[in-house]
């Protein structure tokens, strides 16, 4: 046990160490973000590894392959988002025109709704002075850029920093934990090597098998539209895919844009079907199949635990909070389920549990 002069200089020692790393956070962002990769990356490496390469040899296949997919994805995916965005908004004076002289009648006669519809011609012409503009706001962030000539020069820097902190830490990830596990005093070791492992075992199903699960469901997703007529699948279906590790998130926000876009491109309502088809496919695969498949029950989040998590950590830490909130939230479960373990064997529960029985 710790004497009481030893918890106050643990106790220090944590703020002083949580104290340094909020006023270094933007020298250590390159080094997280290495971090995550790494840690992403080392089942991978050892797999390689056990199959002949060395060390080194597998880890620089394993970064290299990061760089690509990296770099490549974006170059593939920002054009093609690009123009599906300009074509939606040059399909909505279409659309107002059709719901003013079809929707809105219709409403009215069969279902007694009474819509009232905007100014159709103001908010046309507004569309029409302001749609040139929109493909300057790329060409405006980048003159923005390019006159933060320091900013610039420090994303620059980050970026060649991350691959090659990220070599180096996932070639030597095995001796960091072993040093690690070697600094511990003897007498906590089992338990916190244990906690460990656990945690280990749940970021390794939250962050490899979710990620995979949004990823399909994103291809999925935009290939479905795709397949349907819709114009921006791309764009729909990638987010839809990508806010999926919220339950139920994805496939209402999906519901919800991609009827719009229907709305906006077709002015049918009968194409709806086919966006509930494939959104409907999408969660049935997603339950059934992928979570199960890829992700497990080894996180044990309740819907409403992973809910509250997320909405806490955007509340908290703002939109880093977000993307922390599930994987964090996992590890405090594990740290939960360990200690109602010790409270169950404690004496002070089975004290309880014998007055109730008297």
């Amino acid at each position: 046990m710790l004497t009481d002069s030893q918890k106050w200089l643990v106790l220090a020692g944590t703020l002083f160490i949580g104290w340094l790393m909020f006023l270094l956070a933007p020298v250590l962002t390159p080094f997280f973000i290495a971090a995550l990769l790494a840690y992403l990356g080392d089942p991978l490496v050892d797999w390689l590894e056990s199959h002949g390469p060395s060390r080194t040899i597998a880890t620089s296949i394993v970064v290299v392959a990061f760089g690509l997919i990296i770099v490549v994805a974006p170059l593939l995916v920002i054009p093609v988002l690009q123009k599906q965005s300009t074509e939606f908004v040059r399909a909505i004076p279409g659309f107002l025109d059709w719901a003013s002289s079809d929707l809105a009648p219709w409403l009215r006669s069969n279902l007694g709704i009474d819509v009232s519809v905007p100014d159709v011609v103001k908010i046309k012409s507004a569309f029409a002075k302001n749609l040139d503009r929109i493909g300057d706001v790329a060409v405006g962030v980048i003159a923005y850029a390019s006159r933060s000539g320091l900013a610039l020069a420090g994303w620059l820097a980050g970026m060649v920093l991350i691959p090659v902190v990220t070599f180096y830490m996932l070639r030597d990830w095995d001796s960091f934990v072993t040093g690690i596990r070697d600094l511990l005093p003897r007498h906590i070791e089992p338990t916190v090597s244990t906690l460990a492992r656990e945690s280990d075992e749940v970021l390794g199903a939250f962050l490899r098998g979710q990620l995979t699960v949004m990823l399909f469901l994103g291809i999925l997703y935009s290939i479905g539209l795709k397949l349907a007529g819709l114009e921006w699948s791309l764009a729909i279906g990638m987010l839809a895919g990508l806010v999926s590790f919220v339950p139920y998130l994805g496939v209402i926000f999906g519901l919800l844009t991609a009827s719009i876009a229907v709305l906006i491109q077709n002015q049918d309502v009968l194409q709806l079907v086919w966006v509930l088809l494939i959104f409907g496919v999408g969660q049935m695969l997603e339950g059934m199949i992928l979570t199960p498949w890829l992700v497990g029950d080894r996180i044990g989040l309740h819907p409403v635990a992973v809910i509250f998590a997320v909405l806490a950590g955007g509340q908290l830490f703002g939109f880093m909070g977000i993307l922390l909130a599930l994987p964090v939230a996992s590890v405090l479960a594990v740290l939960l389920r360990h200690l109602r373990a010790r409270y169950r064997e404690s004496g002070f529960y089975g004290e309880i549990e014998s007055i109730g029985r008297e």
